[in-house]
């Protein structure tokens, strides 16, 4: 399993990035990115430090760890700008959290951020088709979550990704222990949002294809 949107100590998750690490291996990932809630605020901080553990720990943690961020509640005007400032400061993986149902997101926001080619656009929630068109376009994917709440729409993601051709992928947006879901839960949500097995086991493909680009491999 591979999962790109988490959350450590450095936003508002309750573990340090090394404890995120052990837990997910044995959880059963072999990749993880640690995705901390970041604005204008505390970007370069998120991932100056973060990327100490990513980096140095990898070879010892039994998988492969990338440093990321999720730009948060950001006005849709100024993402374009953030994404380009993480990629710069070294994050290999950006996700902005989209316009979920279960909180107050400003409108506009999805579409921001597939403007700025994010890598993910997490829980988009209602998006519209016009939208999930575009991140076909841009080749930017958009997020099943087995988080509740941020889950409510996974039907509606789906069933839009599909139609349009949008890729999707499947992540826990983990906080805590008890979010880090085993592969029967991620497939069962999956399922559960109207996916087939072979669109299921294509989500988690495009995990993948999305660590090969951030690789260069």
């Amino acid at each position: 399993m591979i999962d790109l949107h988490t959350h450590t100590v450095f936003s508002d998750g309750v573990l340090i990035p090394a404890e995120l690490a052990r837990r997910a291996r044995v959880a059963g990932y072999r990749a993880l990115a640690m995705t901390d809630h970041a604005d204008d605020s505390n970007l370069e901080f998120i991932i100056d430090n973060v990327s100490r553990v990513t980096e140095k720990y990898s070879p010892y943690a039994g998988l492969d760890l990338f440093c990321g961020v999720e730009i948060t509640h950001v006005p849709p005007g100024l993402i374009s700008g953030l994404v380009v400032r993480a990629r710069e400061r070294g994050a290999r993986i950006v996700v902005v959290h989209g316009e979920t149902v279960a909180e107050p997101v400003e409108q506009g926001t999805n579409l921001a951020a597939i403007e700025a080619g994010v890598d993910i656009l997490a829980h988009p929630g209602l998006i519209t088709p016009e939208e999930v068109r575009l991140a076909a376009e841009r080749g930017v994917a958009l997020e099943l979550t087995t988080r509740k709440g941020h889950s409510l729409t996974n039907g509606h993601v789906a069933a839009l990704a599909r139609q349009y051709g949008a890729r999707l992928v499947i992540n826990n947006d983990a906080h805590e222990p008890g979010d880090l879901v085993g592969a029967e839960m991620r497939r069962k949500v999956a399922l559960g949002a109207g996916l087939s097995p072979d669109e299921y086991r294509e989500a988690e493909e495009n995990s993948c294809a999305i660590l090969r680009r951030v690789m260069g491999v």
